[in-house]
């Protein structure tokens, strides 16, 4: 009789911390239901649908306390997934889980030479040297992750560094050029 009273109490519990955490939902900014999507299905989301969000956070607060579907409905989930459309389906072999987090290696701009080479500008008399590095560029001992940066640190105005490095031609000189 007590294992029974035991369990009632525990279910209890565990309902009452369930519809806390579906009502604290409802109070919860879009950053804030990213991090708890992140924390109730251990990996992270990429909307930023409030309503989505709130839906999909209360069904998984729910299964993990609830249990989710059952062996039968699983097993009748798998039967009827081979007879659904084709376009209905995963791919085989995909995975579960799509692996969005996975950049992939950024493409060197062809602009660029290659790392080590030091590219120079002579400007208001004063010679400028910056290292080509594979993740950045390096002047004066300090590293930037753009040519335009520098530019910008050595004339104090905006400029393209391609342009002010002249690693590119503008526009109308390449269409001249090509004429």
């Amino acid at each position: 009789m007590q294992t029974a009273t035991a369990k009632t109490a525990i279910s209890t519990e565990a309902l009452a911390e369930v519809t806390a955490r579906l009502a604290a939902l409802q109070e919860q900014t879009v950053s804030q239901l990213r991090e708890t999507y992140l924390e109730v299905f251990n990996e992270p989301t990429r909307s930023r649908n409030k309503d989505y969000l709130r839906k999909k956070i209360a069904w998984r607060i729910q299964e993990l306390a609830e249990g989710g579907l059952s062996a039968r409905a699983k097993d009748q989930i798998t039967k009827l997934a081979a007879e659904a459309p084709a376009r209905w389906r995963r791919p085989q072999g995909a995975s579960q889980v799509i692996p969005f987090l996975e950049k992939p290696a950024a493409k060197r701009d062809p602009r660029l030479p290659e790392e080590g080479v030091t590219v120079t500008r002579i400007y208001k008399g004063t010679t400028h040297n910056v290292t080509v590095l594979d993740d950045g560029f390096e002047y004066q001992s300090t590293r930037y992750q753009s040519l335009s940066m520098i530019a910008r640190e050595i004339t104090g105005t905006n400029w393209n560094g391609f342009l002010f490095f002249g690693l590119q031609k503008r526009s109308k000189e390449v269409e001249s050029e090509v004429n």
